[in-house]
């Protein structure tokens, strides 16, 4: 079985000044959940996290394409896998 290209992906997340924007009320407490092999694997951290803030209108997670910050030439369409 071939080994699949690795593209980083940062999850994280912190509590918003405000619902439309995406500067935090706080740096200092921002949730770095961890980065991951994969988009696959970042959704699916991002998506337990978020779930678990619902009732928190201003908190919000972020899932950063690391991959593409390392390397811009990186193509997205394996970003999937």
């Amino acid at each position: 079985m071939a080994e699949q290209k690795q593209l980083l992906h940062l999850v994280f997340g912190g509590e918003l000044m405000r619902l439309d924007g995406t500067e935090f009320r706080d740096l200092t407490k921002l949730d770095i959940v961890g980065i991951y092999p994969n988009y696959a694997a970042a959704h699916q951290a991002w998506k337990s996290k978020a779930q678990l803030t619902v009732d928190n209108a201003l908190m919000r997670y972020f899932i950063v394409h690391m991959h593409r910050l390392l390397d811009p030439k990186t193509e997205t369409n394996a970003q999937q896998g």
